[in-house]
């Protein structure tokens, strides 16, 4: 499929800040950039940097006092492979890779220690593999209320499991650490979505499964918001810290981001399938 998407974003900067944005759309083995444009209100210099191990894309402008507008369009080719869910399951830690382990470990967000009893005993009897992957995602539909406003950004994933409400952020870092918790290496993901209502950036999660061709990434979305075949990705991390779409490093006043995406050529899929995204 193609998508074309883009974000706009508007800050009140009160003294000269430096900003860090994480808003540009990846090059994956499923996701091409075919074309972008970044426009940035007052001109300033862009300085980038690409992180070699999770390929997030990063650049940091330096804004004056006023105010400072970035705008950013891209036309998207995203390929993800679809597998019958039936043939995806889990590897030991024997057969994970090495470079999958810092996916298992807790995170600041991701307390998967502190929930490791209501795991096993919510969680441990499913199917191993997508099933108890989806099985979790259900558990956070069906008990966890989507609700903004109740969460912040020091909201974790066991506040979220004992508040039962949160948005995209908070359903993703509880599943994350449930499946860490159950030994399958997972990973925060935030995404351009298509289909989501209303737009925002969103977050969504991956988990390293064993499917037909050996060891991958699948993606999930726990809020059930977002057909996984239409993510197109921005960055990934441990958990949100890691993938902020924004970080002034000063006092900021912010309007609500603009963010849009919309799909130009191709059809999601009419039935479940396991949304597989990169071998590392």
């Amino acid at each position: 499929m193609q998508f074309k998407l883009g974000s706009r974003l508007g800050y009140s900067v009160d003294q000269e800040t430096p900003f860090v944005f994480n808003i540009e759309a990846q090059t994956t083995d499923v996701q091409s950039v075919v074309r972008e444009h970044l426009s940035i209100e007052p001109p300033l210099d862009i300085e980038r940097w690409s992180m070699p191990e999770s390929g997030n894309r990063y650049f940091r402008v330096i804004a004056p006092p006023g105010q400072l507008t970035i705008d950013y369009t891209a036309t998207v080719d995203l390929a993800p492979t679809l597998e019958d869910p039936a043939t995806v399951g889990e590897l030991t830690p024997a057969e994970l890779p090495l470079a999958t382990f810092t996916h298992l470990y807790p995170s600041r967000y991701c307390q998967s220690d502190k929930l490791e009893r209501f795991a096993r005993s919510t969680f441990g009897s499913f199917d191993p593999g997508y099933n108890r992957v989806n099985g979790i995602c259900n558990w956070i539909h069906d008990y966890v209320e989507y609700e903004g406003g109740v969460s912040d950004a020091l909201t974790s994933a066991f506040d979220t499991v004992t508040t039962r409400a949160g948005v995209c952020r908070d359903f993703s870092h509880l599943a994350i650490a449930l499946c860490r918790t159950l030994g399958m290496p997972a990973r925060y993901v935030s995404a351009y979505a298509s289909q989501l209502e209303p737009q925002d950036f969103h977050a969504v999660f991956e988990v390293y499964l064993r499917g037909p061709q050996g060891g991958s990434w699948y993606i999930f979305d726990a809020t059930r918001m977002a057909d996984p075949a239409g993510l197109v990705r921005i960055g990934l991390g441990r958990d949100a810290a890691e993938v902020a779409f924004c970080s002034p490093y000063g006092p900021v006043a912010f309007d609500k981001p603009e963010v849009w995406i919309e799909a130009t050529t191709g059809a999601l899929p009419a039935t479940v399938q396991a949304v597989r995204t990169t071998p590392t």
